[in-house]
């Protein structure tokens, strides 16, 4: 009888392996050695060490210049506690291009690279920005189909344009769903091949209609990209941003099983090298004098679209409701680059802050909190 039982168990358990590659959820067993078996209950800003990456090298690194008062002046206790409460890795002010601030908590230093989430949608929209400037590609109008033929042959396919996976109006059948496992989110972050996760995908209305914030639109521009490029994106990063931006570290970009670059997300670096991607849209593209991107095509990036009802640009959030406008990088689990414009500060977070609430327009309410009690104490 109990060998009958077992036989069962195995048998069953057998099928369900069976319908999990049948179906193309196979992608699940590494999710769960990746989270539940480290003791985890989903991504964290840690885990790039389990998934392969290419390297995005550095050159001269060139250390931040200090601010005379460079931690001279604490955090008001309001501010500290947000902080804690929401599990803050490190925290930056720079203001006039000098650092005036950092904190570390939680065994984070200087040194400590995480992952940026989705705070690489904006660094992949620069670097279409450099592709477009190189001829590389055409421009923002650009169809789609002339990458991927098979888009002219798609419903709504041959419609789709860079521009429209860079503001997020892609139009895409795709459900930005970070919880549920068998949603495509979870596929692209653990599966084996982004091609398979993302680069089929059916739409459900017209590209160019619609504001929808979308990861698989990202990944789409990234693939659009490599293709155009005779080297990784990893590569063209650090060609055209880590070594101009003088970046003290070497970072990693996740890819798939195939070495293909999440350009939806998962840059490993630490908080000092973020914070000089905002000074570069501060500095209108040049680092010392020397013009590293299009000033055009950044300010392009931090135009709020009509269809986002002024949140979005292209990869880049924006709040000119706020009392103090600013624009930033964001990602899961509130990783923020914070550009504030008119007091020419930036500010960096990075963290695990989970279930943040967030405004009408779907921002984080975290991040004018930031930005309004940095502004008045700094």
């Amino acid at each position: 009888m109990i060998k009958k039982v077992i036989q069962g168990i195995f048998a069953f358990l057998a099928a369900v392996i069976a319908l999990t590659y049948a179906f193309g959820y196979d992608y699940l067993f590494r999710g769960v050695r990746q989270t539940y078996l480290r003791g985890e209950t989903g991504s964290t800003i840690d885990d790039g060490q389990y998934f392969p990456s290419h390297v995005i090298a550095n050159g001269n690194g060139k250390p931040w210049d200090k601010d005379s008062l460079y931690n001279k002046k604490p955090l008001p206790n309001i501010l500290v506690d947000e902080l804690k409460n929401s599990k803050t890795a490190s925290f930056l002010i720079i203001k006039n291009g000098k650092l005036l601030y950092e904190e570390y908590w939680n065994g984070y230093d200087q040194d400590s690279k995480t992952n940026s989430f989705s705070m690489a949608k904006a660094v992949t929209v620069m670097l279409l920005g450099k592709a477009i400037e190189e001829n590389k590609i055409r421009s923002l109008n650009q169809k789609y189909s002339d990458f991927y033929e098979n888009y002219k042959n798609m419903e709504f396919g041959k419609d789709l344009t860079v521009e429209d996976l860079a503001k997020m109006e892609a139009g895409l059948n795709w459900n930005e769903d970070y919880e549920n496992p068998f949603l495509p989110n979870a596929k692209a972050y653990y599966g084996k091949s982004l091609e398979e996760a993302v680069l089929y995908r059916e739409f459900k209305e017209k590209p160019g209609t619609k504001f929808e914030y979308q990861s698989g639109s990202t990944q789409l521009l990234g693939f659009a990209l490599r293709k155009s490029l005779n080297k990784s994106i990893a590569e063209y990063t650090s060609e055209k941003l880590w070594k101009p931006l003088g970046m003290e570290q070497n970072a990693e970009w996740t890819t798939d099983d195939f070495g293909m670059e999440k350009t939806f997300c998962c840059i490993h670096s630490n908080a000092r090298d973020f914070a000089k991607l905002g000074q570069l849209f501060l500095d209108d593209g040049k680092v010392d004098g020397l013009q590293v991107i299009s000033s055009q095509f950044l300010n392009e990036m931090k135009t709020p679209t009509k269809l986002s009802s002024g949140a979005y640009g292209m990869g880049i959030w924006i709040n000119n409701d706020a009392a103090v406008k600013h624009y930033y990088f964001l990602g899961l689990y509130g990783q923020y680059i914070i550009v504030i414009p008119e007091k020419q500060m930036i500010i960096v977070r990075t963290g695990t802050y989970k279930d943040q609430p967030k405004d009408k327009k779907g921002r984080p309410s975290q991040v004018e909190f930031l930005v309004d009690e940095v502004v008045k104490s700094y």
